[in-house]
């Protein structure tokens, strides 16, 4: 199984090449989970605006993903975002940084714009852990991020742990039971004495999480399901074991529902592989009618089976 990329690959190339080579440009794109990007020139072809529009926009300014945002970028951060969307870059290329290390870095910083955005919620939870480890505190607030139709991340902070829960929509029987497979996977994966240190991992199909059961509106249907993380300090107290984690549990939903449709993929190219062969071993057992030839008196052929 591959791990998808936290950056978006679109805004790291098409960056790379106006650098290297100024040009016009105008191009809107989408990222996982329906986040939209447009990358332009309105000025000069030497200034670059990139603009994001994301859904749960307005709960992730909540928790704070401004601040991480303009700590990130700082002046490239525009106060007035582009019309239709929540936030807006504004890159100068004759202000980057030399060929080499830095530039590259820089490029892959920018390239991770949705990326630092759904950050905030997870930065915020881990330092209310600390403070309430701190303080003797039990639990703090419930975090909420509606990032898609009908599915959220929800991320709580405790005294020992931090809890991500996913809720996930299965819009096919199939897919219901290529996800138990595959979280049964990270369940048994954890008996592995070499990743015994990895989060912990729960599923529960339509009934949801007690963190979460008192929420309004919640589904309770059999096409979805609800997926726990338990993140402990070893995960996030490090900053970049903390940026590492981040990286990779904002990408859960997408990595699953990807890693089924390729094995879906997969096993339908097999069937056909085994139809194909079966149809060939059919033809060759065709039995072929024997015919003999008779003639009349007047010349004439008859066959005959």
């Amino acid at each position: 199984m591959i791990l998808l990329e936290p950056h978006n690959v679109i805004i790291q190339t098409t960056l790379a090449d106006k650098i290297a080579k100024p040009s016009s440009l105008d191009v809107q794109f989408v990222d996982y989970d329906g986040v939209r990007f447009h990358l332009s020139t309105p000025d000069r072809k030497t200034v670059l605006l990139l603009s994001m529009h994301i859904r749960c926009w307005e709960e992730l300014a909540q928790y704070g993903a401004i601040d991480v945002l303009q700590r990130e970028y700082g002046p490239l951060l525009q106060h007035e975002a582009e019309a239709e969307y929540n936030v807006s870059l504004q890159i100068d290329l004759e202000q980057v940084p030399a060929e080499g290390e830095e530039r590259e870095e820089f490029i892959k910083t920018i390239a991770l714009f949705k990326r630092n955005a759904l950050a905030a919620p997870f930065e915020l939870a881990f330092k209310n852990q600390k403070d309430l480890e701190a303080s003797g505190g039990t639990q703090g607030d419930l975090m909420q991020i509606h990032y898609r139709d009908e599915e959220a991340i929800y991320v709580q902070a405790s005294a020992d742990r931090v809890t991500v829960i996913f809720s996930t929509v299965f819009r096919e029987e199939t897919d219901r039971i290529f996800g138990k497979v595959f979280l049964q996977e990270f369940v048994d994966a954890r008996r592995q004495p070499a990743i015994q240190n990895a989060p912990q991992v729960l599923y529960s199909n339509r009934d949801p999480p007690l963190e979460i059961r008192h929420l309004p509106g919640l589904r309770n249907t059999e096409d979805i399901g609800y997926v726990t993380f338990v993140l402990f300090p070893r995960h996030f107290t490090n900053p970049t074991v903390a940026s590492a984690t981040i990286s990779h549990i904002q990408l859960f939903r997408d990595y699953l529902h990807y890693h089924i449709k390729c094995s879906k993929a997969y096993m339908h190219s097999r069937m056909r592989h085994r139809v194909a062969e079966f149809q060939k071993v059919l033809n060759r057992a065709k039995t072929e009618v024997a015919t003999t030839e008779r003639k009349t008196a007047s010349g004439r052929t008859l066959t005959s089976r």
